[in-house]
């Protein structure tokens, strides 16, 4: 059997770049978030392309023009399902309650195709080891299930606590790594060098060589970790 290498690697080349093509022009979503619909289509693409690279006997253009009209479609469909709900009802299915005011739904249950030892599973997931803690639970269309737990076994909120609930002034962010100054997101958060070093100073830093990891916080301290292993102060 004769193998022409030249062709099987423009071949792979030509598959490689129009799947990664179309999963950028597609949309991003982690494999967690996928629905039935995006999973199916995502074994779909592979396939395709895996025929384009690795059989001889597919014709090139066939296949590739297979691929490019599978990612049309599911751009079509995907376009169709953000204007019109009954479409995306059709397309990716609704979630079901499974759990209602505390007490499992045995007919939805069994609409869901699930057990309840896949019940049970799906809270431990969540850290819930019993169905008595919960008030609802929603099995969702990617697979996953989303819970409200009962009112006395929710977890306390700052508010709850009454707690400092101000809102955070900055996202925290790296401003030093292994030594070097990120002055990009300086410029982005409106800060300086200047105000970086005062805030070192303070912890008895004179050099941001010495620092590994510098992370502004969500109050304004700053986070600091020495490249040696000494210990520090808290932020401040």
């Amino acid at each position: 059997m004769e193998i022409n290498v030249v062709e099987m690697l423009l071949r792979t080349t030509g598959a490689f770049f129009a799947i990664l093509f179309l999963a950028r022009i597609i949309g991003k979503k982690q494999l967690s978030q996928l629905t039935f619909f995006h999973y199916v289509t995502g074994i779909t693409f592979g396939s395709i392309a895996s025929e384009i690279a690795a059989q001889a006997e597919t014709p090139f253009w066939d296949g590739f023009i297979a691929l490019i009209w599978w990612g049309v479609l599911t751009l079509l469909i995907s376009y169709l399902s953000l204007k019109s709900v009954k479409l995306r009802t059709l397309f990716d299915d609704k979630p079901t309650i499974i759990i209602q005011n505390g007490t499992i739904l045995p007919k939805n249950l069994k609409k869901a195709r699930l057990s309840i030892d896949e019940l049970l599973m799906l809270l431990r997931e969540q850290s819930v080891f019993s169905a008595a803690e919960v008030d609802y639970a929603v099995f969702e269309t990617n697979g996953e299930l989303s819970i409200m737990k009962k009112v006395a076994m929710s977890t306390a909120t700052k508010q709850d606590v009454k707690a400092n609930t101000a809102p955070a002034q900055y996202i925290p962010m790296e401003l030093i790594c292994d030594g070097k100054i990120i002055s990009k997101n300086l410029i982005e958060l409106n800060l300086t060098e200047d105000w970086l070093m005062k805030k070192l100073k303070k912890k008895n830093i004179t050099s941001a060589e010495d620092v590994f990891l510098a992370q502004i916080l969500e109050d304004g301290s700053l986070y600091v970790s020495k490249k040696q292993n000494t210990p520090l102060n808290l932020p401040s």
